[in-house]
C-alpha cells in the first residue's frame, strides 16, 4: 500500500501526518514503528491521521512510535497547521483528539495556540512532582548542565511505580526569562527535542512550586528544539484556561510503500 504523507514539526518534535478524511487507512495495516523508524522508515516522534468527524472540524488520531496512543500537545498544534494548509479549517478550529475536544487558533508568525484541558495541581512524589496535562508527567527540578538524561530518566520510567503504565520524565531549571527543560517521552522511549504536554506540565509545576498564587499567568519555556509559551489561570484548586503556544512548521511531503 502506497501512502502519501506530510512531515511537520513543533519545536523539533516531528510528526508524520496522513490525510485520512476518506477513512481509507486500515489501522491494523499501518506499521507505526516502521513509519517512525529514523533508519528504515520516514522517522518521527509520532504518526497522526486526520479524519472527518460529524461533530467537529476534524478528528486527530495520534500514535506514539511504539504504536500506543495518547494525547500529544505539539502533535495537536501540527495537526491544526496541517488542517489549515489543506484548507480543512480557517484560522480557528475545534477538533477531537485522544483525550476529548480541543480548540486551536492560528497566531502571527506561524504559531498555533492550543487549548489544553484543565489540570489539577501537581502532587508530591518524594522531592519531585507528578502532574497530568493530557499525559502523565514526572517533574524534577535540577540544573541541566551535566545531566545524564537517559540514565536518570530510566531510573524513574522503569521504576516499579511506572514500569507498566509508563510516564514522561522532565528535568526543569528555572531562569530569569522563564524555564529551561529536557524531556524523556514514554512511547518514544528516548529524549525528544520538545514535548507539548511536558512543556505545559513543567510550566504549571514551576508556578505551583513558586507559591501557587491565584490569577492569570504566562510562562516562557525553552526546550532543545525551540521556545514555547504556556498561558494559564490558577483558581487555587485547579489550572484553567490553559493554552500551549508555539510554532508548527511544514517540512516536506512524500510517499512510502508499506
Amino acid at each position: 500500500m502506497k501512502i502519501t504523507f506530510y512531515k511537520y514539526h513543533g519545536t523539533g518534535n516531528d510528526f508524520i501526518l496522513i490525510d485520512d478524511r476518506s477513512r481509507g487507512m486500515k489501522l491494523e495495516n499501518l506499521n507505526i514503528p516502521l513509519l517512525s523508524d529514523r533508519h528504515f522508515g520516514i522517522g518521527s516522534d509520532g504518526v497522526i491521521l486526520i479524519r472527518n468527524h460529524a461533530e467537529y472540524d476534524f478528528e486527530m488520531v495520534f500514535f506514539n512510535p511504539d504504536g500506543s496512543q495518547s494525547f500529544c500537545g505539539n502533535g495537536s498544534r501540527c495537526a491544526m497547521q496541517f488542517a489549515m494548509d489543506m484548507g480543512i479549517v480557517g484560522d480557528t478550529a475545534r477538533f477531537l483528539s485522544t483525550d476529548g475536544a480541543h480548540q486551536a487558533y492560528s497566531l502571527d508568525g506561524g504559531w498555533v495556540k492550543l487549548q489544553m484541558h484543565d489540570a489539577l495541581p501537581p502532587v508530591k512524589v518524594g522531592n519531585d512532582l507528578e502532574i497530568n496535562t493530557g499525559s502523565p508527567h514526572y517533574i524534577r527540578f535540577r540544573e541541566l548542565e551535566g545531566l545524564d538524561l537517559i540514565s536518570e530518566a530510566h531510573a524513574v520510567r522503569n521504576s516499579k511505580a511506572y514500569e507498566k503504565a509508563g510516564i514522561n520524565v522532565n528535568f526543569v531549571e528555572a531562569g530569569p526569562d522563564g524555564i529551561r527543560m529536557r524531556t524523556y517521552e514514554r512511547g518514544v522511549e528516548d529524549e525528544t527535542l520538545s514535548c507539548g504536554t511536558g512543556v505545559t506540565a513543567a510550566a504549571l509545576a514551576t508556578h505551583f512550586m513558586s507559591g501557587g498564587q491565584q490569577g492569570e499567568f504566562r510562562m516562557n519555556v525553552h526546550t532543545k528544539g525551540g521556545d514555547l509559551r504556556v498561558e494559564y489561570n490558577y483558581t487555587g484548586k485547579k489550572y484553567t484556561n490553559v493554552y500551549l503556544c508555539g510554532p508548527a512548521k511544514f517540512i516536506f511531503k512524500g510517499e512510502i510503500e508499506i
